[in-house]
This record gives C-alpha cells, structure tokens and sequence, in this order.
C-alpha cells in the first residue's frame, strides 16, 4: 500500500514540474522569432518593423492559451511538444512575412496580398483546433470506436480533389479543393484520419499478419491471403498517384501503412516488401504520367531544361539559394530565394531557410523536427495499450515522412511533392492538420504517464488490521 502511495505522489509532484518546464520552454517559443522577426526588418529596412509588437503579442497570446489548457486537461504531457510546434510555427510566420517584403515578388503580381496576416488567422484557427482536440478528446482510445468510419472519411477526403468543380488543378497536381474563397488540401486531414484507422485495424488483424507461410532470399513472406491489405493499400496509392497526379501524398500514404504494419507485426519482410513495392509503383507510374515525369526530369538535371520547364526552373532556383547559403546563411531577409517565385512561401520555404540561415540553419530546423518525432516514438513506447501504441507511431511516421518527402524533394535528394513544411510553409490546410496531430500525440502521452489510480483497500487486509491485537 506505501508503494502505491509513494507512486501516486512522485506522479503528483511531477505535473507542476512539467508545466513548469513547458512555460519556460514556450517563453523561449516565443521570444525567438520576435527576435528573427526585429532581425528581418532591420535587415530590409534598416529599423524596427512596426507590426512587431503585434506579431509578438499575437503569438504569444496563442502559446499562453494553448499552454493553459494542456495545464488543465493534459497535466502529465510531454513537456516538449508545445513549444517545439509553438518555436516552428512562430519561425514559419517569420518566413512568410520576410518573403512578403520582397519587392520583386510585390512587382511581379499585379494583385500582390500579404500572405503574413492570413497565416497568423489560420495560426488561430489551428490553435483552436489544438484546444477542441484535448476538450473533446478525453481518452484517445475512444477513436478505436470509428475504425471503419475512419476508413470511409479518408477515401471520401483523398476523392475530394477529383469531383468536377470541387477539385483545383495546380500545377498538373489535383490535391486541392475550393470552397468559396478558401482552397483546403483534404490530404492533409485523411493521413490523421488514416492513422486512426490503420491502428484500429491493425490491432485487430497484427496477429494473422505475423504469420510466415515460407522464407524466400532470407525474409519470412505472410501468407498469401494476409497480403491484401497491403496490396489494397498499395493499389489505393497508385491510383492517388495517377488521377491526383500527387507523388507526396501516395507517398506518406502507403509509407505510414507500412511502418505501422512493421510496429505491429515486428516482420522486417514487410519493410522490404514496401520499399520494393513502392519503387515498381513509381517508376511505372512515372513512364506515362507527364506531370511525375516533368518532376523526375526537374530532379535529374533541372539545368537542363530550365528555360522549357518551369518546374526545372524553380528546382534550379532553389539549389542555387542553397548554394548561396553557405554554412552560416547571408542573414535573414538579405537572400534571394524570392527569385523563386510561385510557391516560394509554400512548397519551397525551406529554400529561404537554406539560403539565408545555411546549413547551419537546416540543421537547426531538422533537429527541431527531429525532436517532435522522437517524442511522438517516446510516446507510443510509453503508451499502455496497443491502440494508443499503434496510433502514436502512425502520427509521428507520417509526420517524419513528410518532412524526409518535402526536405528531400527540396534539396534534390527525391524529385518534388506537392507536400509542405509542417508548421514552416504558408497555407491554412498544413499548420490546422499539424496542431491537430500534436494535440492528439499530447493527449496520449496524458494517459501514458498519469499516474494508475490506487487500487481500492481489500476487505481481508482490512479484517485483519480489525482483528490484530
């Protein structure tokens, strides 16, 4: 009975500790892209950038409320994922804002708008979705309960960009839709929606899908009747990839399945069988899909066909302001990512940050993204039941892969996606998918380190304190 006394109370002193931590981490949160944000303008214009005041108080106003309701609803959560997302959301307004200063970019659309201002809107509007997730989530394990509505919503999401007068063409990619005035990217809503269901359905099916019928080349191969799922999954993909024309979002599609596949069935033939399945899925779809090929030809060897192709164009812009960047960047707001042009605030942010923060920069950003996905891997390990396990390693597989997809294509190690920068890149549809992520990732790791309650006294142990002399 003491040691359970003593475990309740060591769980009791450690939530203010927590909270504590959190506070002075988000301070920091905050108080660096104010600084970033003083540097960019005194960079440009030579004074203090007259918004900063108002940027400083409106981002820390959405850190102080996100932070009072973790300390209220989710005492016992991981300390860090706050102010991690809270450091990359406030730095990506910072890069938005800096691109929104350049005046080749204000000369070049007639119709030039600020994209700064709607950021920080749609920064609310996410901080709102974080705050409804931990309100109306009180035990993660309830989404086990809507597997296979999950399943359904996902496919009605991903299909969303294919119904005529729904679906924005962008580029030859079709991930988009608009609705009114506002173009949403439904994608970035199925992968959490996905991860919902994979982990119900896993959980149910990971024991059938760990047998080995034969080994082959050193792998143990599933049964063949355990191989549709993945196959079905695999097929799903493809077709994503041939009418959306989107390589980012079948990508982190079937990868997240597979990685999830993995943590449930420990089978490293599964791993093998992914990354063989989705070489001969791309290559394929690559030899007669013009828009894939347009890409592949941009990652090759953008100099090449950068006056015919404007995607070789852009690919060759943006290894140039990685090249410029050095080690130590030119500074911020003193580069020339802007020569980028459309989506330079979007899908090729991190051109900005190469360029004038270097590679010093990059890594900076790659370790703080890093730090999310090894608390997101901390969290399912420290998960108590199997669902929550599942599901945590989904979110922070599909989070991780979409940072290697857009990071990766960016740099040219993989040709481009249509996918951007968690928390960095410019759009509504991105930062509200990614709070809503770290909110469910915060409420599991809640229920992993709260405290077990104390089992209630037994009625022998009682008798006999009644009965002893």
């Amino acid at each position: 009975m003491s040691v359970v006394t003593n475990t309740t109370t060591i769980g009791a002193i450690e939530a203010p500790s927590r909270r504590n931590t959190e506070l002075a981490l988000l301070g920091f949160a905050v108080v660096i892209p104010v600084f970033a944000y003083l540097n960019v303008g005194l960079a440009i214009d030579g004074e203090v950038p007259s918004g900063m005041l108002g940027y400083g108080l409106g981002l820390g106003l959405l850190a102080a409320v996100a932070h009072l309701v973790v300390r209220k609803f989710a005492p016992y959560a991981d300390p860090l994922l706050l102010p991690l997302a809270t450091l990359l959301n406030g730095m990506g307004l910072v890069l938005i804002w800096r691109l929104d200063q350049s005046p080749r970019i204000i000369a070049r659309y007639k119709t030039f708008s600020p994209d700064a201002p709607n950021q920080m809107l749609y920064s609310a509007i996410a901080i709102a979705m974080f705050v409804g997730v931990l309100l109306l989530l009180k035990d993660h394990r309830v989404l086990q309960r809507y597997t296979y509505i999950s399943m359904v919503a996902a496919l009605v999401l991903l299909l969303l960009p294919l119904v005529p007068g729904l679906g924005a063409d962008v580029f030859g990619a079709k991930i988009w839709i608009r609705v009114g005035g506002f173009s949403i990217q439904p994608g970035e809503f199925a992968k959490i929606v996905l991860a919902v269901f994979f982990s119900g359905y896993l959980m149910v099916k990971r024991d059938a899908l760990a047998l080995a019928s034969r080994r082959f080349m050193g792998l143990y191969l599933p049964r063949g009747r355990d191989l549709g799922p993945i196959l079905t999954i695999w097929a799903v993909s493809l077709l994503i990839l041939i009418f959306e024309n989107d390589l980012g979002t079948s990508l982190l599609f079937f990868g997240m399945f597979v990685i999830m596949l993995y943590v449930a069935t420990e089978r490293t033939s599964w791993i093998v069988m992914g990354l063989l399945m989705s070489v001969a899925g791309a290559v394929g779809v690559a030899s007669f899909a013009g828009h894939v090929q347009a890409r592949v030809d941009a990652w090759a060897d953008p100099f090449a066909c950068a006056t015919e192709v404007p995607a070789c164009d852009q690919m060759s812009q943006v290894l140039m302001s990685f090249g410029s960047g050095g080690i130590l960047g030119t500074g911020l707001g003193q580069g020339n990512s802007d020569l980028i042009g459309f989506a330079a605030n979007s899908d090729f942010i991190f051109a900005t940050v190469g360029e004038e923060l270097g590679l010093t920069g990059v890594m900076a950003f790659l370790l703080l993204y890093g730090l999310i996905i090894e608390r997101g891997v901390r969290t399912s390990l420290a998960a108590r039941d199997p669902f929550g396990k599942l599901l945590a390693m989904g979110l922070s597989g599909a989070f991780a892969l979409q940072i290697f997809v857009v990071a990766g294509g960016v740099m040219g190690l993989i040709p481009l996606t249509g996918m951007t920068m968690p928390f960095l890149a410019y759009g509504g549809s991105s930062v509200i998918a990614n709070w809503a992520l770290i909110g469910i990732l915060i409420r599991i790791s809640d229920t992993a380190r709260r405290p077990a309650p104390a089992p209630a006294p037994s009625p022998d142990a009682e008798m006999t304190q009644v009965v002893r002399p």
